[in-house]
């Protein structure tokens, strides 16, 4: 069997495990955390939005362009990519599962480069970050699928 990482992730949380058979259960090794993640907008914000008058004298407040939560997912999903990138130069896997919250899991599909995605032999968009190793891969089919 080719040397296969899990990725189970949701957006304060990355947790890495590899198998040694299909069937076999998973062995975490490694993990990352974002605490910015659990933020609320108000903390994440530091100002309250701008604010201009038009030049018929009323006042209108500047709209922030992104939605701060979605802005701290998209970092944390780069920040995995940068990790999966360079263990796969490093020849750290050779095959990678993705295990991520729906939102989540399209952020990384976005951050992944071409080379990396040829690698991907799974995809489950649910969050599990909270469960035992043993629990998640009872969400994985029964014989991991391989390239």
């Amino acid at each position: 069997m080719k040397l296969t990482w899990i990725l189970v992730a949701d957006n304060t949380r990355a947790r890495f495990f590899t198998v040694t058979t299909p069937s076999s259960e998973l062995t975490e090794f490694d993990g990352l955390e974002h605490p910015e993640g659990r933020l609320h907008d108000r903390e994440i914000t530091s100002d309250l939005p701008g604010r201009i008058k038009a030049s018929d004298g009323v006042g209108h407040a500047f709209s922030q362009q992104t939605d701060p939560k979605a802005h701290e997912s998209a970092v944390f999903a780069k920040f995995i990519s940068d990790c999966l990138i360079e263990a796969f130069n490093a020849h750290k896997f050779e095959q990678l599962i993705l295990v991520a919250g729906p939102d989540l899991l399209g952020l990384l599909r976005q951050q992944l480069p071409e080379q990396l995605q040829k690698q991907v032999c799974f995809e489950l968009d649910k969050t599990l970050t909270s469960l035992s190793a043993a629990d998640i891969r009872q969400h994985l089919p029964e014989f991991l699928p391989h390239l």
